[in-house]
């Protein structure tokens, strides 16, 4: 079906009109998967709107600390060591990027990571989409036991050469998208784009059951780059579960998965500060699931199922922050 959907576009079939006009195949290797973590290596495949390679990009970055896990990206400190830092290639980047969909595999960690980068260098990537390969290989139902990017590179019988080196993983990636891209066009498939927005951070402490404008309002300062913390414990009890057309109450069990357009992090705050428990785990506690993928078949998304967890994607958890009702019992009187 897939290779029926490929012949029939290449073939002359219109091209959606809706669909971007270029990309930006992206793939970082890291010093590891946390926020502090760096970028020691980049590389970038721009591709027209029909997914034809114009050119591509690569280059190493010192990140001014230890490279992290060797045994999976083979960067020593001696070979990073005479690399530029992020902030000297960080205009090349950007030109590379600028006016493209960013496309990676997993896209919310590479997004997430560049986005760290421009921040500290006090700048934004010029960024404002992104399409994740994962996301677009199960809105297409390719027939892949796993996710990972050498399962999509068999599926489509693209040869890696070099695993977890940035550039060859970038030219896996683009291979593999092409095909994806023109099944999606001949199918008439809608892309799973997701918003980028600069790194940003709270500037000020909103009242309780109030959310902080979004984007470069007043409740966010952009260009500013927030270290991991460990949030204080929700001063409310659990009023239950979320019933659908209700407000949610503060004490609620909230908690995340999968691909957003905010940070999850930045979302994880909002729902804090509006007086939410945020919770890294599905339980019967569980009072609601935020995904934008119910489909996906993660471990929260299947105990959501199973426990019976109402679950809300992320624009509506945002309209429903708005308007937190206040908890039955005042924190100070429990």
């Amino acid at each position: 079906m897939l290779e029926d959907l490929t012949t029939a576009v290449s073939a002359g079939t219109p091209w959606p009109a809706a669909y971007p006009e270029g990309y930006a195949v992206v793939d970082v290797e890291t010093t590891g998967l946390a926020r502090d973590d760096r970028i020691i290596s980049a590389a970038v495949y721009r591709l027209d709107g029909r997914g034809e390679v114009e050119d591509h990009w690569y280059t190493l970055v010192n990140p001014e600390r230890d490279p992290g896990p060797v045994w999976i990206h083979g960067l020593t400190s001696e070979v990073l060591e005479g690399a530029p830092l992020f902030p000297d290639i960080a205009e090349e980047f950007a030109a590379r990027l600028d006016g493209r969909v960013l496309v990676a595999h997993n896209a919310v960690f590479d997004w997430q990571m560049i986005a760290r980068e421009y921040a500290r260098a006090k700048s934004e990537p010029p960024v404002k989409q992104r399409l994740c390969t994962i996301a677009l290989s199960k809105e297409l139902g390719l027939p892949l036991p796993n996710h990972k990017l050498e399962t999509l590179a068999a599926h489509f019988g693209v040869v890696q050469r070099r695993a977890h080196h940035a550039l060859d993983d970038a030219r896996v990636l683009a291979e593999a998208f092409r095909p994806s891209l023109r099944a999606a066009a001949a199918g008439h498939v809608r892309l799973p784009l997701l918003e980028c927005r600069p790194l940003t951070e709270w500037s000020q402490t909103p009242r309780i059951g109030q959310q902080a404008s979004g984007g470069h309002g007043g409740g966010y300062r952009p260009n500013s780059w927030r270290a991991a913390r460990k949030r204080p414990a929700c001063p409310y009890p659990n009023p239950g579960r979320y019933e659908d057309g209700r407000p949610l109450k503060q004490g609620m069990r909230v908690a995340f998965s999968g691909d957003t357009s905010t940070e999850r992090e930045l979302l994880e705050d909002r729902a804090f500060e509006a007086g939410l428990h945020v919770s890294t785990s599905i339980s019967r506690l569980t009072s609601l699931l935020v995904t934008n993928d119910p489909d996906s078949g993660t471990s929260k998304v299947l105990k959501a199922r199973q426990f019976g967890t109402p679950v809300v994607d992320e624009a509506a958890f945002g309209q429903l922050l708005r308007d937190v009702a206040p908890a039955s019992t005042p924190a100070a009187d429990r």
